[in-house]
């Protein structure tokens, strides 16, 4: 059944007070004390098991249930063995290695994982969350069948309207639209092209074009003006993510949230340059620096996680992946449940 009619309500709605999703910030910025803090304010909280052990993603959904009694999310990537140019990756690396050097580092090996993907899966069917969402790729019918009778929700992540149908035969309770002002990686199945992609606001009209699944939009949503266009539109709830990196909760690293703070940086820009993948940050001197990273995810992010760390433990915010969505300049150092309350007043204020 195509939409375009009345929206069809669900997921999200059903399970918390007010139609604010805290985004699943991998590498550090999700951390149980967040996700905790924007369920227990009447949002949804999500954790981000990207990059994570399976075991170590456990031991968060135990430490975010002794945090809070209220619904969360978590957010497992899709493993996807795209074809990669194995020469292309060798001279990007060549590439870097002053970089590498100049922080006294060796690089990592450009090596492909499937993120424990295996594991998670197991993990969350025994231990089942309120909702699981998934970032670059749709999970077979088996897998959402499985959750689902686990008792948990099922999101997938697209960029693309033509994603929607997929995930729709998946199984899937809803879809996350992530338009290109979003922030970090593009999450949808294969959007690592060079092309702009959509608008949130284009992407969830031409997503209801195709599907009656409920969306939850993504994308440079800060504040409750920006909530009500997203509702109106025809969403269920909004996403957002930068608008909590700054929160006391968030395990941005200081260097993370002094620049997100910092005049010095003037915009965002999407790159390849840290992880081979195409991701949105503020744009830095290692953005400018290497414009042509190949498509090689996860191999290429990798090979950069020594350099990502000791540019970190050195307060190196230029080499440093800072990501953030176009709405940057609005985030505020607040608690996280002081953030969502501010939302959700501003979002009832203009909406009547």
């Amino acid at each position: 059944m195509h939409g375009g009619g009345a929206p069809r309500h669900g997921v999200i709605r059903e399970l918390v007070r007010h139609p604010v999703v805290q985004a699943p910030m991998g590498g550090g910025p999700s951390t149980p004390a967040l996700a905790a803090a924007v369920s227990d304010a009447g949002g949804l909280g999500f954790l981000a098991a990207g990059y994570k052990t399976a075991a170590a993603m456990s031991d968060d959904i135990a430490t975010t249930r002794r945090l809070t009694s209220e619904p969360f999310g978590v957010n497992v990537f899709v493993p996807n063995r795209a074809p990669v140019d194995d020469a292309a990756v060798a001279r990007y690396l060549d590439e870097l290695r002053p970089e590498a050097a100049a922080l006294d580092v060796e690089l990592g090996a450009p090596a492909w994982t499937d993120d424990d993907w295996d594991a998670k899966l197991d993990a969350l069917v025994r231990d089942p969350v309120a909702v699981v969402s998934f970032a670059f790729g749709c999970p077979s019918r088996d897998v959402v069948a499985e959750l689902r009778r686990a008792g948990s929700r099922v999101v997938v992540t697209i960029t693309e309207p033509d994603e929607a149908p997929t995930a729709a035969a998946a199984g899937a309770d809803a879809v996350c639209v992530q338009g290109i002002e979003a922030g970090a990686h593009r999450g949808g199945f294969t959007d690592d092209s060079a092309h702009d992609g959509y608008g949130v606001l284009a992407l969830l009209g031409a997503t209801r074009a195709v599907t009656d699944l409920p969306v939850v939009a993504a994308g440079g949503i800060m504040d409750g003006r920006d909530l009500a266009a997203v509702l109106a539109a025809g969403a269920d709830a909004a996403q957002l993510g930068t608008a909590f990196l700054r929160s006391d909760e968030s395990g941005a690293h200081p260097t993370y949230k002094a620049a997100l703070a910092d005049p010095s940086f003037t915009r965002t820009g999407i790159t390849r340059a840290f992880s081979g993948r195409r991701a949105r940050g503020l744009v830095n001197r290692f953005m400018v620096d290497h414009p042509d990273a190949p498509s090689a995810y996860p191999q290429v992010n990798a090979a950069t996680r020594p350099l990502r760390t000791a540019a970190a433990a050195r307060g190196d915010a230029h080499r440093m992946s800072l990501w953030a969505g176009q709405g940057w300049r609005r985030s505020r150092p607040h608690a996280a449940g002081a953030t969502v309350e501010r939302i959700v007043s501003e979002w009832r204020a203009v909406s009547g």
